[in-house]
């Protein structure tokens, strides 16, 4: 654990008691500070209460007597409408921030000075978990302490003190940018901005200047690693011009940048475009999409691990994410994906894009724009079976171009796929939702982890 001892000796409101609340809980309590918490759910307050916090419910807070209020990301902060905590924190003049500004005030106490240790952050709005997983992979392949985190596996202020050899590798996302005016990450990387996270911040103008605002606050002689395939995130590139930028791209030769042509990776950044690695050889990351999460990983370790024979034997051996593009069985010529994570249309392009002869499993709480914009893939999918809320909103549009059937939940469309699996040749089920889980499910690992036990289970029944 990190302690945050930035407020010792003064008082702190955490309101929201998930994981990050209640690591934010137990790093202030560690760093001398009194600690008043609340959380709308029982077992959380008791959890808090128990770690030596003390819960009063935020309508009683005298908002004017705290020194900062450390808030949930999950908690409306602007859109639709900022959550009551905010409202009174502000009229107190109460500073708002989220648990990674406490561990930004701890690593690099003051602005200017160097870190503790040095920290790459990790945004945007696909590819960034598995962008970090790989960074941290790669460090620690190569002798590094990488401490991952974040928006990612643990909590920020759950992570190991700095050592000698420590790099912290956090997944950030928009809501947490938000809350951390102080994060000044050494490497920053911003993979891509496509429309999400819209009723958060109201427009995807603003959506797109919070990703940016990571890269702004990043020390003079820091890092930017940016993926430049998408026009909102070219327009932020030709804004950092002047600082120490990586453009990244993948199926455009860049004169002066990091890229990737038919599979393989070049590194051009000093002018002339020497072939790192061909990146086709790697099985746990397949589809251009991918090959953009390796290219700005190698972007980013490079101040860390020069040798490009180190950063390709570390890549080859990365054995992949839960929930992103995870083959989870093959039996004879049928392939079974779970894809959970692709929360959004873009998202699921990237899956869809990777294979023919889908049985496309879909839905849940649809996104702004539905399923549109994947119009140009309909001729890949085989079949679509719908579930969730999007079910009726998705069949309107798949009507005369794609077969779909509405299963309604997941278990019903597994075995509806399953079925019609063996009427075709080389097939691939793929649960790729487009959706979030919030419909059925408490999030995507949930939907994940059942669609895998659902095709466990049918496994085991089929051996025995």
């Amino acid at each position: 654990m990190i302690a945050a001892r930035g407020f010792a000796g003064q008082t702190v409101g955490v309101f929201g008691l998930a994981r990050s609340g209640m690591a934010a809980v137990r790093a202030l309590l560690a760093g001398g500070a009194t600690v008043i918490a609340w959380d709308d759910v029982p077992a959380r307050r008791e959890e808090a209460g128990r770690s030596g916090a003390r819960l009063l419910h935020d309508g009683a807070w005298d908002f004017s007597g705290l020194a900062a209020l450390v808030l949930s990301p999950g908690i409306p902060l602007t859109h639709p409408e900022p959550h009551r905590a905010v409202v009174a924190a502000r009229k107190a003049g109460v500073a708002i921030i989220g648990d990674i500004e406490l561990f930004a005030r701890q690593i690099r106490p003051e602005p200017d000075a160097p870190a503790r240790a040095p920290v790459i952050a990790v945004t945007g709005t696909n590819g960034k978990s598995t962008t970090t997983a790989l960074i941290g992979h790669i460090l620690a392949n190569n002798g590094f302490d990488a401490q991952i985190g974040g928006n990612i596996g643990k909590p920020v202020l759950e992570l190991a003190p700095p050592t000698a050899r420590t790099v912290y590798v956090l997944e950030v996302s928009s809501y947490q940018i938000e809350l951390a005016p102080s994060l000044s990450a050494d490497v920053s990387v911003l993979t891509n901005i496509t429309p999400d996270h819209l009723d958060r911040h109201g427009t995807l103008e603003r959506y797109a200047g919070i990703k940016e605002r990571l890269l702004l606050q990043g020390p003079r002689d820091g890092l930017r690693c940016v993926g430049v395939d998408d026009s909102l995130t070219a327009a932020i590139h030709t804004r950092l011009a002047g600082s120490a930028t990586a453009a990244v791209s993948v199926g455009k030769i860049l004169g002066r940048g990091i890229f990737v042509l038919e599979g393989k990776l070049y590194d051009a950044q000093s002018g002339t475009a020497r072939e790192v690695m061909d990146l086709r050889q790697v099985t746990s990351l397949t589809g251009a999409h991918n090959w953009q999460n390796a290219a700005l990983a190698y972007a980013a370790v490079k101040p860390f691990v020069a040798d490009t024979r180190a950063f390709a034997q570390s890549i080859r051996s990365f054995p992949g994410l839960a929930h992103r593009m995870e083959v989870v069985a093959q039996w004879g010529g049928l392939r079974i994906v779970n894809d959970s994570k692709a929360t959004n249309a873009d998202a699921a392009a990237r899956a869809l894009a990777c294979y023919d002869n889908i049985l496309w499993i879909a839905g849940g709480r649809a996104k702004a724009g539905g399923i549109t914009t994947l119009a140009p893939l309909f001729g890949r999918i085989r079949k679509a079976y719908l579930i969730g809320e999007a079910a009726a909103s998705f069949a309107a549009t798949l009507e005369g171009h794609v077969a779909y059937e509405l299963c309604g939940d997941l278990e019903a469309a597994v075995t509806a796929a399953l079925r019609d699996a063996t009427h075709i040749d080389a097939p691939v089920v793929l649960l790729s939702p487009a959706c979030a889980s919030f419909d059925q499910f408490r999030d995507f690992e949930q939907r994940g982890d059942a669609f895998r036990a659902l095709i466990e289970a049918r496994a085991i029944r089929a051996a025995s």
